[in-house]
This record gives C-alpha cells, structure tokens and sequence, in this order.
C-alpha cells in the first residue's frame, strides 16, 4: 500500500496550501479510514441508454464509489461517495447569467482532483457561469455524508455532514452539519451548524444550532468517525447494506410500477410500497415505508415506519422515521424527523422543512400545513419557537429575527426560490410523468440501467490503487 499512502500524503499537502489559514487536514485524514478498509471494496458505474457516458480514471482509489455520467478522477481518494452526473448541462444547452445567454459547445463533466472525498455525495451540476462545461472539485476534502451539489470545490474541507449547495467554493472550511447555499464563497469558515441561506440583494436566512445539541446528534473530533444519535441510527442499519453489495444485481419482491424507480442498491424491509413515479436511489434505506405518486426518497435517505402521501422530495441524506407527510411537504438536505411510535410527527400539507433540521420528538408532534420549519425540535414549545407559516414569511420585508433564527430581506423572495427550487427537483425526479416523453424524468430514465463493477489492484505497492481505465460510449457507425 505505499502508493496508496503516498497518494494521501500528496492530498494533504496540496489542499493544505490552500487552506493554511484555517485547518491542517492531516489529522483529520491519517487515520479515519484504515487503508485495509480502501482496497476492499469495487467501485460501480451505472450504464444507461439516455446519460452521456464517458469515465477517466487514473492514479486513484475509487473503493465503494458510485459513477453516473460523465467524470474524471485524477489522483483521488473516493471512498463509498456518490458521484452522479445525471443532471449535468448538455452540449447545446443554454445557460442564462445576467442578460447574456452561454450555450455549452460540449457536455459538462465532474472533475475531481487531487481530493478525498468519504461517503460523499456529487450531484447536480456547475453553478459557475466561467466554467459551464466543467464541475470541478480540486484539492477539497469531504467527511462523512457531506453533500456537494452544484458547488464546484477548489482547495475546500467539508467535515461530516456539512452540505454546500449551489455555492462555488474557493478556499473555504465548512464545519459539521453546516449548510451553506450563498452562490460564490472565498477564504470563508462557516461554523459547525449553521444554517446559511443568502441571495445577494434579495434575502439572508441565518440560524445556528446550540453546541451542546448539535454534539448530541452530531459531533466530530479530527481523525475519529463522527459521533452521536444520528450517527448511532445509521450505525445501526449498515449491516442491512451489506448483502445488497454482495452482488452487482439484485431482485426485489416490492411491486414496482413501470414509471418508478427502486435503485437495486436501496435497502428494502418488511412491508413497503411505491407508487407511480417515485424515485429511490441507491443507498436509501425503506422499511415499513409508504411513498406515493411522484415521491422520492434521495442517496442515504431513510424512510422508516413512515408515509409520504405524494409529490414529496426529501433531499439527499434526509431521514424520515415514525412520521407521516402530506403531500407536496420538502424534507431538506441532512434533515432528522425522528418519531416514535408513542411520539410520532405528523407534518402537513406543502410544509418545508429546512436543510439539516433536527426534530426528534419527546411528544406528539403536529406540523400545521403550509410550515417553515428550520433548527432544533424536540416539543411543542421548540416547534412554537423555529417555526413560521409561510403565508406569514411571504408578507414580510425588512430584518427581523424568528426565535433563534434571523432573517432579512423579502420573505416573498425566499420562499419563491423555496418553491421554484422544490418544483424544478420534481420535474428532475419524472414525478409528473404522464406517457411517452411527457414529463421524463430520474425515475423513469433509471429503469433501464445496468450496473457495472471495477476493480483495484489486490496486492502488492499498488494494492487499493485502481489501475488507469477510460470507458467511452459506442458508437453506432461502427459496424
């Protein structure tokens, strides 16, 4: 293994020179995945007849990675991440920035460079109008379920669970649990916890969680996996993953409709169901789970004990347990809905819940419909506190604070941008999928996909290395 400790030691150093101000990542990458644990896994492409198709791999290990689409790995470290191109611009699209309009003379493609990224999700595309064919993440290291979508990364750390959406990055340290949606960052240290949402001129969202609650559900010292209640449910249910890997197809007994999607690398327990157009990536988790028409349920998703009523998104990482959400309700980025079945957590009709909100509950909880919510939520007073009806946010202007969270500017802009943001992901996802090419989306387009398997070298100076491989589409002409 001494290339292997040879190709950590280099992404040390070079992401250190850009982030010398604020942290050495040495320790927090030495010995947070044994290197036995780096050489043990394959790494998976999907193959699908509608996704550009195009993977340069070299000088990297890629163990337990998923690829879709169209990416270069250089010198990097990918440990059990997903990197997943279905959603990058195509040669020909036109992108609008100000009052010019850029048209792509290529399709984009995710290129990852001298980084580490564990158990990391890659998703959307470039936000950058100077870089609109290539999404670049160089010289970044992502801990644990962190989230980069449509954020190009250049010299960045994400420590576990921070997620930093539709933000190019230069230069910056973003600390556990924190999200980060701001458009374009430099040389910035966004705190553990804190919930930043920014439109230059129009809006700001701030909200920080308390220290001693955030270690309790998520707590992170350099060099160790992370910790606490959230970790402890995951923990908790990895064993389900394994069989699921052990095979590169897998069956189901769930009956799945034509135009909805069960990714063969999803956990599935007891007594499940999904309706017409829903989505269901790898790496969610259902059990005793009810996802009806045009419901999704994204990477490292759980869905437990819980009904999705319809045309629901819960984002990447989002977990939804003894819970019941009517339709058209947003679970964020990360977020926690944890019930029991003494307290369980009825949210309503076209309710958001913010990115990495934590609500855990030591009573019944009821969210009446049309609800922003956002921080911690353990009662009816915390609900009462982190909390607004969104008919109420859309009529105010001005700064002000809502319990611990404070907000300035239009409160018709933001949730605007909520609501346009929520619609485009059901677009994406086929949730109004009628026939032919009406509506296609993720959840139809991933029903023809095969899966395929790539190998490091097993032994040896080399060993956990992945060799030098290109994997090019066929072209028809040939024959």
């Amino acid at each position: 293994m001494d290339q292997l400790k040879n190709l950590i030691e280099s992404i040390i150093t070079r992401v250190n020179v850009n982030l010398h101000e604020f942290v050495d990542v040495g320790p927090h990458l030495r010995t947070i995945v044994s290197q036995e644990n780096l050489s043990s896994f394959y790494a998976f492409y999907g193959l699908t007849p509608t996704h550009p198709l195009h993977f340069k791999f070299s000088e990297s290990c890629l163990s337990g990675t998923y690829f879709l689409g169209k990416c270069e790995v250089t010198r990097s470290v990918l440990y059990k991440s997903d990197i997943r191109g279905d959603e990058l611009k195509r040669k020909g699209d036109v992108v609008k920035f100000e009052d010019m309009e850029l048209k792509l003379y290529n399709d984009e493609f995710i290129a990852i460079r001298d980084s580490f990224l564990i158990k990391t999700l890659v998703h959307n595309k470039s936000h950058d109008p100077e870089n609109l064919e290539k999404f670049a993440i160089r010289n970044t290291v992502a801990l644990h379920w962190a989230n980069i979508h449509g954020a190009p990364m250049d010299g960045c750390f994400l420590e576990p669970f921070a997620t930093v959406d539709l933000t190019s990055a230069h230069n910056c340290a973003f600390g556990t649990h924190s999200y980060v949606q701001a458009g374009e960052l430099s040389h910035t240290y966004v705190e553990p916890g804190r919930i930043w949402v920014k439109a230059e001129g129009a809006f700001e969202f701030d909200y920080k969680f308390p220290r001693e609650i955030l270690d309790k559900y998520v707590k992170y010292e350099p060099g160790k996996p992370p910790t606490g209640k959230m970790l402890d449910y995951v923990e908790e249910r990895k064993a389900d993953f394994i069989p699921i890997y052990s095979s590169v197809t897998q069956e189901t007994q769930l009956n799945v409709p034509g135009s909805a999607s069960l990714s063969p690398y999803a956990v599935v327990k007891g007594n499940c169901s999904v309706d017409e157009n829903v989505l269901v990536c790898q790496r969610a988790y259902l059990e005793e789970a009810s996802l009806g028409q045009g419901a999704n349920a994204q990477e490292n998703c759980y869905i437990v004990h819980s009904r999705l009523d319809g045309m629901n998104v819960t984002a990447h990482g989002g977990k939804i347990i003894h819970a019941h959400c009517g339709p058209n309700c947003f679970v964020g980025f990360n977020a926690f809905v944890h019930g029991t079945p003494e307290n369980p957590v009825q949210v309503g009709k076209g309710c958001i819940i913010m990115p990495h909100t934590i609500i855990d509950a030591d009573e019944p909880l009821e969210i009446p419909d049309g609800t922003l919510v956002w921080g911690f939520v353990g009662s009816k007073a915390d609900l009462e506190r982190n909390s607004i009806a969104i008919s109420r946010l859309k009529e105010f202007s001005g700064e002000t604070t809502f319990g611990d969270m404070s907000f300035s500017g239009s409160g018709k802009a933001f949730v605007d941008a909520f609501a346009h943001r929520i619609q485009h992901i059901l677009e994406e996802n086929g949730a109004y999928f009628e026939s032919g090419d009406n509506g296609i989306g993720h959840a139809q387009q991933n029903n023809e996909m095969s899966f395929n398997i790539v190998q490091p070298y097993p032994d040896g100076p080399l060993k956990g290395l992945y060799p030098t491989v290109e994997i090019s589409p066929a072209h028809l002409d040939m024959f």
